[in-house]
């Protein structure tokens, strides 16, 4: 405690301050003949309440009367005419002094308030010189004069001065609470904006809540729930959250302006709306409107407009009373495509698309800017927003979220695998990095999916096969999801949208590739080079081949050996089969959305089969569908975007056709299938196949022995399985038979 030397002790009476001008001074005022001005005396108004005051002298106070302004009346709690016990106070200066101090501000008249900024700054240089050398004490009130504007304030912190600076040292660091403080010269004083005050302060002394972080003090960035979008998440908090932690002071003279939208784009199920959400959670801010698309949306006229209005309202109405002070309002916005199309694109005749769309933009970077708001749009078709919503000042932060990489689902999976570890339920033969490299493409909310098939799998066991659904207590208990239950669900119950569908091509090569000789070997080599290239160029993030031969040679199965070799997270095969009866429009749009789709994954391989019959080419005519080609022509020269690769295998038995269409130019280099073309082929090729004995193929080989054949792979297979519907004896001849028959032998007689 302070040292307090008594030299005075008097029961004095209470009285009302003389003058406005001494209310403004924040001292007691006595008479002349009872103290001098300047002193400091305690005031004891009951047994157990005592405040400090620092004193003036003026003539028209009666000896034995001290005197106080309304704020001290209601601070000490006095009343006209009460005693109380009057005593010096000194002050230990080594331990007393202020070395900081927090008030509280406000309009002294509610009604007299404007929106003028105020400078914090000269406002604590003036309250120093007004106040120097006098007491204060925590909760004390005041008022104060600045700017011709009348003030209440009251005092919320004082820090004492650290003494090693009062003995001229270097600061120690400490840092003490006092309950009563002497200001001094170099004290410092910080303003602190009172809740729902509309008082504007600017510059570097002004409320501490403005300098304080907005991201929220309890947030755990590992507790966020998101897994793979650790970059994203990074990218996005540097761009719309850096200017945000700044002090407020240090933007203001930079120029900045906030962020004020985020467009989050990517395909379904990536963790969009889960990110929108964490943000909401992690900033100091009000809780966030979350509103679809669709929900604003109205038939009445001027309803839709309406509703955009209402979400902007509590945003206006703080903006206007509180300024550069008011906290910060999230929307979110899901689905914004539904509202936001390009203007002038709507079938109908209202217009109503547009006008939303008109509103939107003028509220969040209009005439009368809004500075206090951050709205957060997501869509998976960023190509239907409106240009004008993507411009700096209003959607200006675009991020793609896209599939999670191997690190990304390794995260995800562990997310949602946590609790059952916690609780021993996952077994031990469960490895997160196994499951992560064989979910290739799988979307955050595909991977939850996988979680929650393996969890019904495993419960499903314990479930007993009575004529009733009873659950076996006691295997419960024992309940565990092994590796077998996720594998079986990765198998049969989840595939990824926009991943690999082994059922594209596995038809195509059901019988496996039958390797009747070199010119085989030399195309999957190509190939495999190919996918190196694909995989480890940078410089040629777009590879295109074409693979050409006679019909029935094999080339659709070996694009879609080559394609699955190369084990791409995505492998998609755009086949003239599932186009049946497509117009030149819906087919153009099919080929493009196998497209978009690969330019979603980090490596991608497309085989487009049967080019010309994806291009309706008939020789009568001739006749072609031009729409379609130009399409293609555009997509085979379409590099993917930054950071992704795509392997494009074609496959045609018109190389010449192609040729006059100039579409040759498109793929990066040509790879030739031939036909078998010797009868030692065609042997390999049936002992390969293992169909005929070794005595029917040695006679078959005795036939064809230095012959020249033309036959291709597939057409081969289909005459082997003819021959072998007949007896034994007559299989060999019959094979022979059908080899003439078919024509395919060009010299089997020289």
């Amino acid at each position: 405690m302070a040292a307090r030397v008594v030299i005075f002790f008097k029961t004095m009476q209470a009285a009302r301050c003389p003058t406005d001008e001494l209310s403004l001074s924040n001292c007691a005022v006595v008479s002349e003949k009872d103290l001098q001005s300047g002193e400091h005396v305690t005031v004891k108004t009951t047994p157990n309440h005592k405040f400090v005051f620092t004193v003036k002298t003026h003539h028209t106070v009666a000896p034995g009367s001290i005197a106080f302004s309304l704020p001290q009346r209601k601070w000490a709690g006095l009343s006209i005419g009460q005693e109380v016990e009057v005593a010096n106070y000194n002050f230990d200066k080594s331990k007393q002094c202020i070395g900081a101090m927090t008030i509280e501000i406000d309009f002294l008249q509610k009604k007299s308030t404007d929106s003028s900024p105020y400078d914090s700054d000269k406002m604590a240089a003036e309250f120093i010189q007004q106040f120097n050398n006098q007491s204060f004490s925590v909760t004390q009130q005041l008022v104060f004069s600045f700017c011709d504007k009348l003030f209440g304030l009251m005092v919320k912190d004082i820090e004492a001065m650290d003494a090693s600076i009062l003995r001229g040292e270097p600061a120690s660091g400490k840092k003490q609470k006092i309950d009563i403080g002497l200001m001094v010269g170099n004290s410092q004083v910080i303003f602190e904006k009172a809740n729902s005050s509309s008082l504007t302060l600017v510059g570097k002394a002004k409320t501490k809540e403005a300098r304080q972080t907005i991201i929220n003090p309890e947030w755990n960035f590992e507790k966020m729930g998101i897994g793979g979008l650790d970059k994203e998440f990074s990218d996005i908090f540097r761009r719309a959250f850096a200017s945000r932690v700044f002090p407020p002071d240090i933007v203001e003279q930079m120029g900045c302006k906030h962020v004020k939208g985020i467009m989050l784009f990517g395909p379904p199920g990536c963790g969009k709306t889960l990110m929108a959400r964490q943000i909401g959670k992690m900033l100091n801010a009000r809780e966030p409107k979350v509103v679809n698309g669709p929900e604003i949306l109205n038939k009445y006229v001027g309803e839709s407009e309406a509703n955009i209005r209402k979400l902007f309202a509590d945003a206006e109405d703080e903006q206007k009373r509180l300024g550069a002070n008011s906290g910060l309002h999230i929307i979110i916005f899901d689905e914004l495509d539904a509202i936001c199309k390009q203007r002038g694109t709507g079938a109908s005749s209202t217009g109503v698309h547009d006008t939303v769309v008109n509103q939107l933009l003028s509220k969040i970077d209009g005439v009368e800017q809004l500075n206090n708001i951050l709205v957060i749009g997501m869509t998976n078709r960023p190509d239907l927003i409106d240009d004008a919503l993507m411009r700096p000042g209003r959607f200006e932060v675009k991020m793609e979220i896209s599939l999670p990489d191997e690190k990304g689902r390794v995260q995800i999976l562990t997310i949602h695998t946590n609790k059952m570890r916690g609780y021993n339920l996952l077994a031990p033969d469960v490895d997160i990095k196994e499951l992560a490299a064989d979910t290739k493409n799988y979307s955050g909310a595909e991977l939850e999916g996988l979680v929650r098939a393996a969890q019904s799998t495993a419960m499903n066991r314990h479930i007993k096969a009575t004529a009733t659904v009873e659950v076996d207590m006691e295997k419960a208990e024992k309940l565990q999801v092994t590796r077998s239950d996720f594998m079986g669900s990765l198998n049969n119950d989840i595939k990824p949208a926009f991943g690999t569908n082994q059922e594209d091509y596995s038809n195509y090569i059901m019988n496996g590739i039958i390797k009747w000789g070199d010119p085989v070997t030399h195309v999957l080599d190509d190939g495999e080079l190919l996918v190196q290239q694909t995989k480890n160029s940078d410089r040629t993030p777009l590879v295109a081949v074409l693979l050409e031969g006679p019909p029935h040679s094999g080339k659709t199965a070996l694009a879609a050996q080559i394609a699955e070799d190369s084990e791409f997270p995505f492998i998609k095969i755009c086949s003239p089969d599932k186009m049946i009866g497509h117009s030149e429009i819906s087919k153009c749009q099919a080929i493009k959305k196998v497209f978009d789709d690969a330019y979603k994954s980090q490596l991608s391989c497309v085989v487009v089969d049967d080019i010309e019959r994806l291009l309706d080419y008939v020789p009568i005519g001739p006749r072609f569908s031009n729409l379609v080609l130009q399409a293609l022509l555009v997509l085979l020269k379409k590099a993917p975007p930054k950071g992704r690769k795509l392997l494009i295998i074609g496959t045609t038995s018109r190389k010449d056709v192609l040729q006059e269409m100039e579409m040759l130019d498109a793929f990066s280099t040509t790879i030739h299938i031939p036909n078998i073309s010797t009868g030692e082929q065609l042997v390999d090729a049936l002992e390969l196949l293992g169909s005929f004995t070794d005595k029917e193929r040695a006679s078959i080989a005795h036939q064809l022995k230095g012959k020249r054949v033309w036959i291709g792979i597939k057409k081969l297979l289909v005459l082997i399985e003819m021959s072998l519907q007949m007896d034994q004896d007559y299989r060999v001849t019959k094979f022979l038979s059908l080899l003439r028959d078919e024509g395919a032998d060009r010299s089997f007689y020289e």
